[in-house]
């Protein structure tokens, strides 16, 4: 919250095993961050896998950071 205050994008990268929980705390703090949700696990996961994800990922996260 303190960037978005101060006029600073940026994107929160959750995986989805979290979606409710980034929804309570988003509405218990009146605030409605920029998601972008990945898949669960992520421990684990291979190099190559995670590059998938990031690559995957990277289009989303991009567009949040310049249309907030």
């Amino acid at each position: 919250m303190t960037f978005d205050s101060r006029g600073i994008p940026g994107v929160n990268i959750v995986t989805t095993g979290f979606t409710q929980a980034v929804e309570a705390q988003s509405a218990a703090l009146g605030f409605d961050p920029a998601v972008v949700f990945v898949p669960h696990p992520i421990q684990n996961r291979t190099t190559e896998e995670l590059q998938t994800i990031a690559d995957d990922a990277v289009e989303a996260v991009l567009r949040s950071l310049v249309n907030p």
